[in-house]
């Protein structure tokens, strides 16, 4: 099922989104969002009699990290090539704070300190439950679920730092949306996704998740190694090759075949 969460003007609610998907991962005229008890995080998915049509509400990211968003850096083996960086020999880890988060249609807002921002389109998994130490054949009974991501990056100040933090960390460089789709499993990404993004409507990656370096299942593996993961807490998979700068006024939309599709528009803060 697709999870969202949105508001009607007031207090923020979550839903399941009903109806399909165009072509462009464009949900159907006629989808509407049943009302949910509370987070499913927490109290698990109990409709209200609460409907609404989903052209009427405004989406929000579909999850808040209380805890983290984990980064995996060069996770397609062309996307570590066009930056002219090796292929690591484990998954590479960085963090983004939870503030970086924001959700559908939000605005990106390029900061004074950085001159070349880039976007990079992403598949993201979201964690159901507190675990540590996830061997990789256990990994689906973590998964809450999955959406899309973009791992915004000021790339000038990641050449600059020689790290990730201040470069992938600032306010709205975490877009997520537009819902957690639940009825997903490792293997159908690992059979392949297309993963695609535009930027003022022209295609800038076209990649597929076959092409993960590192699987699903061998990210949460690795990054439950290191730290214990919480519920709501975010995997970033990596990003295709085609990433780019991003400039005020532009319109940046990824698209992952069966998971819909995530617009933000691009601002000067």
């Amino acid at each position: 099922m697709r999870i969202a969460r949105f508001t009607t003007g007031e207090d923020p609610l979550y839903g399941v989104v009903t109806g399909g998907l165009d072509e462009f991962g464009q949900p159907d005229e006629d989808s509407v969002v049943v009302a949910l008890a509370g987070d499913p995080l927490y109290v698990g998915v109990k409709p209200l009699e609460q409907e609404y049509r989903l052209a009427d509400v405004r989406l929000l990211a579909p999850v808040l990290p209380r805890s983290k968003v984990v980064g995996i850096g060069r996770n397609y083996a062309a996307h570590a090539a066009e930056l002219g960086n090796e292929l690591p020999t484990e998954p590479l880890m960085f963090l983004k704070p939870n503030t970086s988060v924001i959700g559908p249609n939000d605005s990106i807002f390029l900061p004074p300190q950085s001159a070349e921002v880039h976007y990079e389109g992403e598949l993201a998994l979201v964690i159901g439950r507190i675990c540590r130490d996830v061997p990789a054949e256990k990994a689906t009974d973590v998964i809450h679920g999955y959406t899309i991501a973009n791992d915004v990056t000021a790339r000038d100040l990641q050449r600059r730092d020689g790290h990730f933090t201040r470069a992938k960390g600032f306010d709205s460089f975490c877009p997520l949306g537009p819902w957690i789709e639940t009825d997903l499993d490792p293997q159908d990404f690992a059979d392949g996704r297309q993963l695609q993004t535009f930027l003022n409507g022209d295609v800038v990656q076209d990649g597929t998740t076959a092409d993960l370096v590192f699987d699903i299942p061998s990210l949460i593996a690795h990054v439950s190694s290191s730290m214990t993961l919480l519920p709501g807490d975010v995997i970033l998979t990596g990003t295709p090759a085609g990433v780019g700068p991003m400039k005020d006024g532009d319109e940046v939309e990824i698209s992952i075949a069966g998971l819909g599709t995530l617009t933000n528009k691009v601002a000067t803060r």
